[in-house]
């Protein structure tokens, strides 16, 4: 008795992303970067902007643990805005425990990226105005050096918004368009 295996189901691939999204998908991981080298350099001891007395918050091993968990998590959610540009969006990597070699539902990606989207939007809304709020724990210098850091974050919100849309509209179905 011979044992065959199922044949994977045939994924047929929808159309290239266009060059903009690409470079907007990347884009993401870099607008993320600045503020999270940031957070690295005060784990790493350095006042980084802030006052002697305004530091002390961050020099606990909670504080710590907390800002390289956050840096992390934010590059690596900036990182799956290149799932929606790249193959791994369509299918899951079979390295993948469980669900690998499995098609990826358009909307199971869509929705998670268009929530996100909208969050991150709403979240960093308020950096552009970063020097009107008193950071009385920061120097002068301090206070200009993060504000610039976190400047980029603006644009995570938008340009998760376009790549969904994107990948949205090379994913729907035929029946739709």
């Amino acid at each position: 008795m011979s044992m065959q295996s199922t044949p994977s189901p045939v994924v047929i691939p929808a159309a290239p992303a266009p060059r903009w999204a690409v470079l907007a998908a990347h884009l993401t991981t870099l607008v993320v970067l600045p503020s999270s080298l940031w957070r690295i350099v005060l784990v790493l001891g350095y006042p980084a902007g802030y006052s002697d007395a305004g530091f002390t918050g961050f020099e606990t091993m909670g504080a710590k643990v907390w800002m390289l968990t956050l840096s992390m998590l934010c590059e690596l959610g900036a990182f799956l805005t290149i799932g929606l540009v790249r193959p791994w969006g369509e299918v899951v990597p079979r390295w993948i425990p469980l669900i690998g070699g499995r098609r990826v539902r358009p909307m199971a990606a869509v929705v998670p990226a268009a929530s996100g989207a909208v969050a991150l939007t709403l979240l960093w809304a308020n950096v552009p105005w970063w020097w009107t709020y008193p950071h009385a724990d920061m120097t002068r210098i301090g206070n200009l050096i993060v504000g610039t850091l976190y400047q980029p974050l603006v644009l995570w919100g938008p340009l998760l918004a376009a790549v969904t849309l994107s990948y949205y509209r090379r994913h729907r179905s035929p029946r739709r368009q």
